[in-house]
């Protein structure tokens, strides 16, 4: 036996990578830190493959390695984790640097591929034996109930709703991405946990195991393919969508109604066609004839969409697209605008792509009208595509919606083998919206005047897109309450793997299964639950497909009982909004996760780590969302009734679990319960279970219309006791990139149960107008009254 130590050189990578033959296959060890781990294997008569990872951009760091080999195997262990590699079978285990198991390889397939475009590259499958007892998570947005990942198969292969990813993670906290950009599988059964990939040069992976925690694995997750980027304020508020506003002044009318109902409100979207008819899709100008006040003219007629052509001309009170920015802007909102990947034949971007050889020749939406997509992973092509969208960033809108970013595609034999720039389709389309949104983010970046955050928004994902100023949303998916079910366990999984921020429609998209109402009372309960949960999600988003409209204002009126719940979510969302920015600033500054599945807080408990119905929005709040209809029925017509005659005095009850380890506040009356217990919570129409762990400190925001009108100089602190507990209070500039320089500030709290001490520590950071004195109003529950603290960066102590 030897035994040997080395430090990696990240200046001199190849001293980081073992390297051993085994039969006909080598397999390669490279440690890139202490807690992540990269295995490639490839066929002995190949060279060492040179591939392209689009998820990954570390470079592997200078790490102490400690090493023992035997005629047997080789063992490799950093801080944080041990690798063994067996020389006779070539199988990988995994362990503990303290020798505790934590999951093992077993075969690995390689089948050379003949007769298509990818001749010559390999079927690859690799397979692992994990504990039978092992609940297993991630795979991205599957949108289905299951929250484990056990013992079933998916189609590693983004469709719309439908976002894999070919990770996964275990509850003693390890994960395992699996890099391949192809199309894949992933098959857990009775023979093991196998990820198989039709084509590829090798079986690439990346073990991940910190210190048997989910948040471990993220932080490594972030190392591995970039942080998180920080997104405005303003996003943080409520966002108005629908398909689709069709005139500038119909968007400006629905702002102007907000505005003089007192409904709180930050963003709106203009959805597609503002350019225009099919055959100019995505033209990225403004070429409808009621965004540009060219109503009645013969030479932009041709313009119109179809479902306009027969509306009544009115000439509009808002002329251009450049004074509807400007609107939006002057009443205190933010404007998010529809673009998609693919370009109708009219468009000048069309032709400047195919002059380019950069369009992709398959059959997308809308389908009959020349529509191609762009070869995103042809640098030039993306390029154009941000000259064009220049264009619109210039005129001042606030954030992209990156539609179709699969992007649409209805297959067909033989498209696998379509090239683009990287390879065939089927080697590379996973990739797709991390390459497409990551050109636009690096583009926007790149500009000189570049003042404000890119964000956007796109209907799929990847492994890593987190760092390119991009969330996902569930994409199209279908307005029904078990359609909401399934929505709950795929963000969480989602957020499983490391990306932090996702929303969905609120209330679903399709309206197919009601009477496409908003005065439907079925229709009305079901938006008001979704509403009400999106309150709690990383971004609350309300949209619909037409000719569904889903304005609050039209599901009634004040003292209506849909208006008035719906009202008080919304309002809601602004008193947490430094309780819900402060964890967006964690996840980008401690790799932290805002929406958590159980597993993340409460591990060791059985009963909390498979549940699929509740989660912790940050580490104080447990949100179980209302998904079952509790007030109104829908007949075989679609049509809604009541079940009671007034709604708002009626109560069922819904069961939440109580996760074992502390105690449960009820967010809405203070009262008190045990932890590891199931209790029934009463939930009229304008209240859903939400519980405050023991040892929260909450801050709570003032009452404003926008994120921004009024400053947080006096914010009410509210202090669940029972527990020592802490928070820390994240502020920064808003809308610009200054945190990335340390232009940030964080207020750290803290609250010690035995001396029922609170203490406002020392502030770290400074920022341009930040606030330097300040007050707090300190509540604890279950005492009467407050304290007023006055406050100016210094570290004060309280006893309460």
């Amino acid at each position: 036996m030897s035994t040997y130590a080395h430090s990696i050189n990240k200046n001199q990578m190849n001293s980081s990578v073992v390297t051993r033959q085994i039969g006909n296959v080598k397999v390669s060890i490279q440690f890139y830190s202490s807690s992540i781990v990269r295995i490639v294997k490839y066929p002995a008569s190949d060279a060492y493959p040179q591939k392209k990872s689009y998820s990954v951009i570390m470079k592997p760091k200078a790490v102490r390695i400690i090493g023992k080999e035997t005629t047997d195997c080789i063992t490799l262990s950093s801080s944080q984790l041990c690798v063994a590699l067996d020389l006779k079978t070539g199988r990988v285990n995994y362990s503990t640097p303290q020798g505790k198991p934590l999951m093992q390889e077993s075969r690995c397939t390689f089948e050379r591929r003949q007769g298509d475009k990818d001749a010559g590259k390999y079927k690859i499958s690799q397979t692992w034996q994990i504990a039978k007892d092992e609940n297993i998570y991630g795979l991205g947005q599957l949108r289905d109930t299951l929250m484990v990942q056990r013992n079933r198969h998916a189609d590693i292969w983004n469709g719309n709703t439908y976002i894999s990813i070919p990770y996964i993670t275990s509850e003693r906290g390890w994960g395992l991405y699996w890099d391949n950009a192809g199309r894949s599988y992933y098959e857990d059964n009775a023979q093991g946990t196998t990820f198989t990939s039709e084509v590829g040069l090798c079986s690439d992976y990346y073990f991940i195991y910190r210190d048997g925690t989910q948040d471990g694995v993220i932080a490594s997750i972030r190392d591995l393919t970039g942080q998180a980027t920080m997104f405005p304020l303003w996003t943080m508020g409520y966002w108005q969508c629908r398909e689709r506003y069709k005139t500038s002044d119909e968007l400006a009318t629905v702002l102007d109604k907000y505005r003089q109902l007192e409904i709180p409100l930050d963003g709106i979207v203009q959805d597609w066609q503002y350019w225009g008819c099919d055959s100019n899709w995505n033209a990225m100008r403004f070429m409808n004839p009621y965004y540009i006040n060219k109503v009645g003219d013969p030479a932009w007629d041709k313009y119109l969409p179809g479902d306009m052509r027969k509306m009544k001309p009115q000439q509009p009170r808002i002329k251009s697209s450049d004074e509807m920015v400007k609107y939006v802007h002057k009443n205190h909102a933010h404007l998010m605008i529809s673009i998609w990947p693919n370009f109708g034949p009219w468009t000048q971007p069309y032709a400047e792509l195919k002059a380019a050889n950069a369009l992709l020749p398959f059959d997308t939406w809308p389908r009959n009208n020349g529509v191609l997509v762009y070869d995103v992973f042809n640098p030039k092509a993306r390029d154009i595509y941000w000259k064009h969208l220049a264009n619109l960033y210039k005129m001042g809108f606030d954030a992209w919606w990156t539609d179709s970013s699969e992007p649409d595609h209805f297959e067909k034999p033989g498209d696998d083998d379509f090239l683009t720039f990287d390879g065939t389709w089927r080697s590379v389309k996973n990739a797709f919206p991390i390459v497409h949104n990551r050109g636009i983010y690096e583009h926007q970046r790149a500009m000189k005047d570049n003042e404000k955050r890119s964000v956007q928004m796109t209907r799929s994902g990847a492994f890593g897109i987190q760092h390119y100023g991009t969330f996902s949303w569930s994409g199209d998916i279908l307005a029904s309450w078990q359609e909401m079910k399934k929505q709950i366990p795929s963000g969480l999984n989602y957020s499983l793997c490391g990306i932090p921020f996702w929303n969905t429609d609120l209330g679903g998209f399709f309206y197919w299964e009601y009477e496409q109402s908003p005065k439907n009372p079925a229709i009305q309960e079901l938006q008001t639950r979704w509403m009400e949960w999106g309150a709690f999600m990383p971004l609350m988003r309300n949209h619909c497909s037409s000719p569904m409209v889903s304005e609050l204002y039209l599901f009634g009126q004040e003292g209506d009982w849909a208006y008035d719940a719906i009202k008080k979510f919304i309002q809601l969302r602004y008193r947490l909004l430094p309780y819900i920015y402060s964890n967006a600033g964690a996840c980008v500054q401690h790799s932290n996760t805002m929406m958590r599945a159980l597993v993340m807080d409460y591990a060791s408990d059985s009963n909390a780590i498979a549940r699929n119905d509740e989660y912790m929005f940050g580490r104080n709040l447990l949100v179980k969302p209302v998904t079952d209809p509790m007030y109104t029925y829908k007949d075989q017509q679609k049509r809604g009734h009541l079940i009671f005659p007034d709604v708002k005095k009626a109560a069922a009850p819904v069961d939440v679990y109580l996760p074992a380890g502390n105690d449960w506040y009820d967010f809405w009356t203070g009262s008190r319960h045990t932890g590891g217990t199931t209790i029934q919570r009463l939930c009229p129409i304008d209240i859903i279970p939400v519980f405050v762990k023991a040892g929260t400190i909450l801050p709570w925001g003032p009452a404003v219309q926008y994120s921004s009108e009024k400053p947080w100089n006096d914010l009410e602190i509210r202090i669940y006791p029972g527990a020592d507990g802490t928070f820390t209070l994240y502020e920064d500039e808003g809308d610009n990139y200054n945190y990335e320089k340390g232009a940030f500030t964080e207020i750290p709290f803290s609250w010690n149960e035995s001396t029922h001490e609170l203490t406002i520590g020392t502030r770290r950071g400074h920022y341009r107008g930040m606030l330097k004195n300040r007050q707090f109003r300190v509540v604890v529950i279950g005492q009467q009254g407050e304290h007023t603290v006055r406050y100016n960066g210094n570290s004060v102590k309280v006893q309460l």
